[in-house]
């Protein structure tokens, strides 16, 4: 269904959000033919521009590029928008600061918005479980929570969309998905980079808030959620929100890279982690007694986001009679490079009976021809449809910092080298990521 008739309006549009995803992926779903010539894309900010000014900020050529204008500020906006043309739907992406969400809401209000309007904001939904609550509380005063799309961009990733796929469309891997065979799930999300630019923000956010609170605990959902009714947004969302009931935390480290203090807006005693450890658990019949290992960190050896489900060992019978066959692993590699990896033991060609570890790789560069569609395109795309499966709910993210309250800011703080992962605190055997990954080149 092609989009039509709809105006989005993006409130901060001078800034890097807009130049950087939003109005490439507008432009994207244009060309695809997602949206049509009855579209129009409306900039709008504190910065005076003229139409041709706000167009000359992209590199955009052919037909989308008449669609984009722009408007200065909040005052005269709807009258500027129903000058634009008669749409059906206004949906408004607000590309600014978190702590201006609810005053931009009761602005949008004040103008005149109230029915057929959306409104999209990015993470972080609050700072914690209060400060969630009262965001949410003050959204709801003038828009219902059925308008109200929060995006968690990771949930848009074509490797993360494929978790549910690869679960419930392929039955060799439903039975075993459990405690009973899985011996722990371990999840990384490292950067290569420090904070760079973002200092000011980081600082005042730190890693648990920044990367844990929010894509982690999508993505554990995603992994250990029951199946859904159907695939509609609301059955999805009730079997995340069972996880999330159910789920822990029972160790936290912190650490932070050596030089971080000395990064442009960084406070000198700054007491922020930029490296998180997590041991989590799920108080449910299917994962009972199983845990859940997480490493998010900055400025550490490589960059990856990866998820491995290490399966338990064989009993020390037949070829495995001297226990050295390695337990097998499964790896969803995010990014850089989109791939599953499933590790297997076989034997080596011979007389005698050696056994070797070899894998099957999935890459979706090799499977799938064209470009793989950046996460901004489908979260955009649905978000005109009305379609909210993809979307973080009120009660999603309030649940999701009430369970990271014992844990945020709290706890010794350590520290590691730039480039070097820090000595995990936890004493397990853990997966051999780096000889995985990156899955494809």
């Amino acid at each position: 269904m092609v989009v039509k008739n709809t105006a989005v309006v993006i409130l901060g549009a001078s800034g890097d959000l807009a130049q950087r995803k939003l109005i490439p992926a507008l432009s994207a779903l244009y060309d695809a033919g997602e949206i049509d010539d009855t579209i129009r894309i409306i900039g709008s900010g504190r910065t005076e521009l003229t139409d041709e000014e706000f167009r000359e900020k992209f590199n955009l050529t052919g037909g989308f590029r008449n669609l984009l204008s722009y408007h200065t500020g909040m005052e005269g906006l709807r009258s500027y928008i129903e000058s634009a043309g008669a749409f059906e739907h206004i949906v408004f992406f607000l590309a600014l600061p978190p702590k201006v969400y609810a005053d931009t809401a009761a602005s949008l209000y004040e103008e005149g918005f109230r029915k057929n309007v959306t409104l999209i904001i990015e993470k972080p939904f609050g700072y914690d479980y209060q400060s969630a609550q009262e965001l949410n509380r003050r959204l709801n005063e003038y828009f219902d929570e059925s308008q109200i799309f929060r995006i968690d961009h990771y949930l848009a990733k074509e490797a993360v969309q494929n978790i549910l796929v690869f679960r419930f469309a392929n039955s060799i891997f439903y039975p075993i998905w459990n405690a009973n065979y899985i011996e722990s799930i371990q999840i990384n999300a490292f950067e290569q980079i420090g904070v760079e630019d973002r200092g000011a923000y980081f600082d005042g956010a730190g890693m648990i808030r920044d990367m844990v609170q929010n894509h982690l605990m999508q993505m554990i959902c995603l992994l250990t959620m029951e199946a859904p009714v159907s695939l509609d947004a609301e059955d999805i969302r009730t079997q995340k929100m069972s996880v999330l009931k159910a789920l822990e935390v029972e160790e936290c480290y912190r650490a932070q890279y050596e030089g971080y203090r000395d990064e442009p807006g960084i406070a000198s005693d700054s007491q922020t982690e930029t490296y998180a450890e997590m041991k989590l658990k799920i108080n449910n019949f299917r994962w009972n007694g199983m845990p859940i290992y997480l490493r998010a960190g900055k400025a550490l050896h490589r960059k990856g986001t990866e998820i491995g489900f290490k399966f338990r060992r064989l009993p020390k019978l037949l070829f495995n009679r001297d226990g050295s066959v390695e337990p097998n692993t499964i790896i969803f590699q995010i990014q850089p490079s989109e791939g599953i990896v499933v590790d297997l033991s076989s034997k080596i060609p011979g007389n005698e009976s050696r056994i070797t570890r070899t894998n099957m790789k999935f890459c979706y560069s090799d499977s799938f021809s064209g470009e793989i569609p950046e996460a901004y395109q489908k979260l955009l795309l649905d978000a005109l449809k009305g379609n909210r499966t993809l979307f973080v709910s009120a009660e999603e993210a309030e649940i999701s910092w009430r369970k990271m309250e014992k844990v945020l800011d709290k706890g010794e703080l350590t520290m590691y080298p730039r480039g070097r992962m820090p000595v995990s605190r936890f004493q397990i055997d853990w997966i051999d990521f780096d000889r995985f990954c990156p899955v494809c080149p």
